[in-house]
């Protein structure tokens, strides 16, 4: 897979950016003000993430997504050690992230890239979300938050 910057002329990839976060109003929020990147293979676009700063010196992963047919051959890992080694040379500090509290192969991953759980900010589903989300047979209510020191 190839990763490289959506260029300024190309479509961000909604279809995978919705997968990772249903709020299409939201998803247009961050890429205005963030980075997107997305991940080819000779099939297209594959895989996507959107970097967003929001503090001095710290980035956030904001979505990580990989086209659900490639799902489970490493593609997701590929994109988020991109996206760290991607922060740590725009020069910034520490890089969040944060998925569901029902996202355990989302949390895994996180986790194996570095990522260190850091809180939980209860009800941001349930917030920031008109519809109720379910993952894996659980309703998701709750922001689990990580970040890693670059």
């Amino acid at each position: 897979m190839n990763i490289r910057m959506l260029r300024a002329e190309e479509q961000p990839p909604m279809d995978l950016l919705l997968l990772a976060d249903p709020s299409r109003k939201l998803v247009e929020q961050y890429l205005s003000r963030g980075q997107c990147f997305v991940g080819e293979s000779e099939n297209g676009v594959i895989g996507v993430y959107v970097l967003l700063p929001t503090r001095p010196e710290t980035v956030e992963l904001v979505n990580v997504a990989v086209d659900e047919s490639c799902h489970g051959q490493g593609f997701g890992k590929q994109l988020v050690n991109h996206a760290i080694e991607q922060a740590r040379m725009s020069g910034y500090k520490t890089i969040e992230i944060g998925t569901g509290n029902s996202g355990v192969t989302q949390l895994a991953l996180y986790q194996k890239c570095g990522f260190r759980i850091t809180g939980v900010d209860r009800d941001f589903f349930i917030r920031h979300y008109e519809e109720e989300i379910f993952e894996n047979g659980i309703q998701v209510m709750d922001m689990v938050r990580l970040s890693q020191d670059l």
